[in-house]
């Protein structure tokens, strides 16, 4: 009979012995398995406020459960060409591919501490020939070449799952598993934020640039105007330098201002994942608007939009199944070992039935003494457990601060906006009053220079409020938890 012929009667005839003994294996562990001596996880109590604190809870409260966060970022952020940007970043932005492969990290963890359930079974097997030396100290043998062949196929040591241990390794990696998703919606949901708050940024400077450039255009003509006057002896000199003064300031601020709208171009770049250079804008920044109505709604659904509070509690099973490994440690380990094969002196013989070869057995290990080592263990287990819990309070507590600034940033930002328009156009008011004086000799230029620096200075901060109103609503969708789903695939 050749090799490949006994290779394939040994296939026929003796799978069914190893898989009989498979199975009488994979019995046992279910019987055996499943008594888990750690705890179970326990939700934590969680006493949410009634409403979020803001400046005027009364309208919070009257909104109900409407939130502004059940928006999806799509409908908030409704520039053609913020959406875009926000489209290319979730794409192509460093930190959403790390976040990512994190993510199949933690996803080959879950799989790997699965494996813990099953054997592991292994194969293998040689083939060799040998040569007694005629000359050697045995002399001349009979037959001094002769082959040797042994095939083999196993299970290695594995651990009957009597008190958990697996079962709690493998809640521990899938609990990581969700850290690492919830980590990536976070990601995700804080990226969308920075994104629309530099983009907003980015209109505003080139906003305070206009600004500029309109002021230091009319302070040309001014200065323009008062060197004619002086030359013709109407004014002073004195007064063609105050107007000197208003038009470099204007030139300065420029100068100044285009640097930061460089810098912010630069920044929003690499959120996109670009090398740093020069953006396309969609509207401009008198034109951005969000919805008027931007409601909190219930501080107890916020627990299940924010990710960062579903991270926490995935930290806290962790620790909950980390103490479960712990304790199982107490217990006797109860491993099954075995194999099956064939072994011959004589490669002919090799797959005979007298040439089988078989072992299988279970092993019991019980600590006896550790030096307290086991002890020590499950006290660190459960310390870590109670420093997980006061993390997820502290976050979930941390959560309903964020919306309750967020809120108040927007309320009073929006207040703070109306009061400086009114201020601006005072200033805007004062500013042609005096000029018209200065026209009619009533008054030195000293007084147009001092209310066209005020108006200057407030027409910046006018928009610098209401950027800061725009930011605000962006602040709260992120801290209501808006913007975190996944793409649709």
């Amino acid at each position: 009979m050749s090799q490949q012929t006994s290779k394939t009667v040994f296939a026929m005839k003796h799978t069914k012995y190893f898989s009989a003994w498979t199975a009488a294996t994979g019995s046992v562990a279910l019987l055996l398995g499943g008594c888990a001596v750690g705890p179970e996880f326990q939700q934590p109590d969680l006493v949410p406020p009634a409403a979020f604190h803001s400046t005027d809870e009364a309208t919070n409260t009257a909104l109900g459960e409407t939130s502004f966060a059940d928006l999806k970022w799509q409908e908030v952020f409704t520039d053609p060409q913020l959406s875009a940007y926000i489209e290319e970043a979730l794409e192509a932005n460093w930190d959403i591919k790390i976040a990512a492969s994190n993510l199949l990290a933690a996803e080959a963890e879950v799989a790997v501490a699965r494996s813990g359930f099953f054997p592991s079974i292994f194969g293998g097997g040689d083939l060799y020939t040998t040569r007694t030396s005629e000359n050697g100290p045995t002399g001349k043998l009979p037959t001094p070449e002769q082959s040797y062949g042994d095939v083999q196929l196993g299970m290695s040591s594995y651990e009957v799952d009597l008190w958990g241990n697996i079962r709690y390794a493998n809640d521990a990696a899938r609990a990581r598993y969700l850290q690492s998703a919830e980590a990536q919606h976070t990601v995700r949901q804080t990226l969308i934020a920075q994104v629309a708050a530099s983009y907003l940024n980015l209109l505003e400077l080139d906003y305070e640039l206009q600004i500029a450039e309109d002021s230091y255009k009319t302070r040309q003509e001014s200065l323009t105007l008062t060197t004619t006057r002086e030359e013709g002896g109407v004014a002073a000199m004195q007064d063609v330098v105050q107007a000197q003064i208003l038009v470099y300031t204007a030139e300065s601020s420029i100068v100044d201002i285009k640097r930061q709208r460089d810098l912010q171009e630069n920044a929003l770049c690499i959120l996109l994942g670009r090398n740093p250079g020069k953006l396309t804008r969609g509207a401009d920044f008198s034109s951005q608007r969000f919805a008027s109505k931007v409601p909190a709604g219930l501080p107890s659904s916020l627990v299940e939009r924010r990710p960062d509070i579903r991270s926490a509690e995935q930290s806290l099973i962790e620790a909950n199944a980390n103490i479960g490994q712990a304790k199982a440690a107490f217990y006797p380990q109860v491993t099954l070992t075995g194999a099956y094969g064939y072994q011959s002196v004589s490669s002919s013989d090799l797959f005979k039935s007298a040439s089988r070869d078989w072992q299988f057995g279970p092993a019991v290990s019980l600590p006896i003494f550790t030096g307290g080592r086991l002890k020590s263990n499950l006290k660190i287990t459960e310390a870590q457990y109670e420093a997980a819990l006061s993390g997820y309070q502290q976050t979930v507590q941390n959560a309903f601060k964020e919306v309750s600034d967020a809120l108040i940033n927007y309320e009073r930002t929006h207040e703070f906006t109306a009061s400086q328009a009114l201020l601006t156009q005072s200033n805007r008011d004062a500013a042609e009053l005096a000029n018209i004086r200065y026209e009619g000799g009533v008054t030195s230029y000293l007084e147009v220079l001092y209310n066209e620096q005020e108006l200057f200075s407030a027409e910046l901060s006018l928009a610098q409020a209401e950027l800061g109103e725009l930011l605000s609503v962006v602040q709260l969708y992120r801290a209501l938890g808006g913007g975190w789903e996944a793409p649709t695939q």
